[in-house]
């Protein structure tokens, strides 16, 4: 059959662009267009075959299998197909399984069938080489991509290389058609427009009785579950020093306790978008404005669900700042009454219980929150939450300035 295929290993095409434009092969410092990089992998297969593209496969690991961000938005492009293999954690270091022999079996199976002419590999490992061999003697011609080497050296098995009939070198300029370095100043996402009002809410005191040594409190005191807003899972992480525990605070309120040890009464935990306490009057449970503003959940239609759920495949990259935009933008494009918004925005950086809640269970669709090396990531946490109270502010202040004029 007169046409092409591309077989992308992932993990070598994304670790070796990682390597060549920020010096170490974590995907985490690259930023990837896959329409991109998708079309110009197609563009110069047909190129270089003068065939026409049949399709390309994708390879590539995901924990347990389950697709992630850009596995979803890959699987609904046109001539591509996603096949995943699992990715493993070992001595500290994640690694693909299955992927290589995934590629072999798919590769001598195309040939077999004789579903194509030509297949193009990207791919550096030397398991595909009786792969390669076996499509060879079925008439396919194999063509080997490399991604230029940092170092100017190989970046493939040599064994595989020898065995290709054609070969080609995607340089700097090729990649960075689709790929570009990531500006890591240690901080994961820009921070929200500063208010002052979240100066007196972190320095609010704490009771005295949070002051006293961890040592003097029960061994089984030492943890404590997370907030309920995470989605009803529990998380248990060591107890701060001078921070009381929820266990703690139960046994100072309980019948029959010293009155000296007893914190304030206005003195609560603040809501999961918090930490620590904050001086705040009246009982635990939500005020009547807060109750009354309703989840994205309420003001959105069925046929708004199904459409959320395409936009989040197809372009929601599954940052977490972006996350937190996405959400919000769809709550206050959907809310009936817009004074529900500005008593939001008057208590910044609170996010109340229900809406903090469902905005982490959006989270977590797009891979986040999740357990990363054996902790779950409260960094994530926080660049979601000031994804949301920015775009709550730039809708608010674009409110406000006519006002102002």
């Amino acid at each position: 059959m007169d046409r092409c295929i591309v077989l992308v290993d992932a993990g070598y095409l994304l670790g070796a662009a990682a390597s060549l434009l920020a010096g170490e092969p974590s995907r985490s410092r690259i930023t990837v267009d896959h329409a991109a990089l998708v079309q110009g992998l197609r563009e110069q297969a047909e190129s270089e075959t003068e065939r026409p593209l049949l399709r390309i496969y994708w390879f590539d690991g995901a924990p347990d299998r389950v697709p992630q961000p850009e596995h979803r938005r890959l699987r609904v492009m046109p001539r591509v197909t996603v096949r995943l293999g699992a990715l493993t954690r070992s001595d500290g270091r994640w690694a693909q399984k299955g992927v290589d022999a995934a590629m072999h079996a798919e590769l001598t199976e195309l040939a077999r069938n004789r579903a194509c002419s030509d297949v193009v590999l990207v791919t550096g490992d030397g398991d595909l080489l009786p792969g390669m061999m076996a499509a060879k003697e079925h008439g396919v011609a194999v063509h080997l991509w490399a991604v230029q080497a940092a170092d100017g050296d190989y970046n493939q098995s040599e064994d595989l290389v020898a065995e290709a009939d054609e070969r080609r070198v995607l340089d700097r300029t090729w990649i960075t058609k689709a790929v570009r370095a990531k500006d890591l100043g240690g901080v994961c996402a820009p921070p929200p427009v500063p208010r002052p009002e979240i100066a007196a809410i972190l320095s609010a005191p704490l009771p005295e009785s949070s002051l006293a040594p961890t040592s003097e409190r029960p061994a089984e005191q030492s943890e404590h579950p997370s907030a309920p807003a995470d989605n009803g899972t529990r998380e248990r992480v060591p107890a701060a020093k001078g921070v009381p525990t929820p266990k703690d605070l139960a046994a100072l309120r309980a019948p029959g306790a010293q009155a000296a040890v007893q914190p304030p009464a206005t003195a609560t935990l603040r809501w999961s978008s918090d930490k620590g306490w904050v001086d705040r009057p009246g009982t635990a449970a939500e005020p009547p404005e807060v109750a009354s503003m309703p989840t994205l959940a309420q003001v959105t239609t069925a046929e708004q669900r199904w459409a959320d759920r395409e936009e989040d495949i197809t372009t929601v990259g599954g940052d977490p700042f972006e996350v937190g935009q996405v959400f919000a933008r769809r709550w206050m494009g959907r809310l009936g009454d817009q004074g529900h918004l500005q008593k939001l925005s008057g208590m910044y950086p609170r996010i109340p219980h229900r809406i903090d809640g469902e905005l982490l269970r959006y989270a977590a669709r797009f891979g986040l929150l999740a357990h990363k090396d054996d902790q779950i990531d409260e960094h994530d946490r926080y660049a979601i939450r000031a994804g949301f109270w920015r775009e709550i502010d730039v809708r608010t202040a674009a409110e406000q300035a006519p006002a102002a004029d």
